[in-house]
């Protein structure tokens, strides 16, 4: 996922630091032991219901989408580092974001972020087709292989500029942007299908944010809702 990663702010913080405590592994854990804890203590117990976003929480190897060294702290509450300045997100933001989009068997899927192509992962086992843009060419190669070495072969990655979207392969039933820009980018508005969802962070760079669900109806007009305040990296650009 891209830059960004955040970390839920102020309202839950007291909810994330208890979940740190209680839910890192025992030493002799192993991964798939660590990730049904995960998900019991860190996703479910917060509220995520949706049981396919939970199921595929429960079967992507988080520890495969981060560098060797921190493969110990794969499932614990907390974004990770992942490379030039970069990091993947805490999990329970990458199952809350996937549940708000509402996403459908037959969805077709773009994320905004690749990173280390994990959250596009846990898209590709809820929807038909990903299509994933990272800025960075390092990232998106690496992540492009590991997706194709790990089997997700409905997910497609290319190097380029998220804010103008990926204008060939749209219209998408779900956006997902994991850096925050001020205001909707409105290439990504123009390639949401009506019914589609956005899940966005929005608001000042490095401030708080405001995690917003944007919906787009039948006749194309447009409604958004906050959910809760989260800190993003802003969305980058090339210069």
């Amino acid at each position: 996922m891209h830059p960004g990663r955040c970390l839920v702010m102020k309202a839950v913080a007291f909810m994330v630091c208890l979940a740190v405590v209680i839910s890192c592994p025992a030493p002799t854990e192993s991964f798939e032991a660590a990730r049904e804890r995960m998900v019991s203590l860190q996703i479910e117990a917060r509220g995520v219901k949706d049981r396919r976003v939970l199921s595929a929480m429960r079967a992507v190897p988080r520890h495969r989408f981060v560098p060797s060294e921190e493969q110990k702290l794969a499932y614990e509450d907390h974004p990770l580092a992942i490379g030039y300045g970069q990091t993947i997100s805490q999990p329970y933001i990458v199952a809350v974001m996937t549940e708000l989009a509402r996403p459908r068997p037959g969805d077709r899927a773009l994320e905004v972020g690749t990173g280390s192509g994990y959250q596009a992962a846990i898209l590709s086992r809820v929807v038909k087709e990903v299509y994933s843009i990272e800025i960075l060419e390092p990232l998106g190669s690496e992540a492009a292989r590991r997706l194709k070495d790990l089997g997700y072969a409905n997910v497609q990655v290319r190097v380029g500029d998220g804010y103008l979207g990926w204008p060939a392969a749209a219209p998408f039933d779900i956006i997902l942007v994991t850096a925050a820009p001020e205001e909707v980018p409105p290439p990504l508005l123009a390639q949401l299908r009506p019914g589609g969802r956005m899940v966005i962070p929005l608001g000042p760079v490095h401030d708080v944010q405001s995690l917003q669900v944007i919906e787009k109806d039948g006749k194309g007009g447009i409604r958004s809702r906050d959910v809760f305040p989260v800190q993003f990296v802003p969305l980058t650009r090339p210069r």
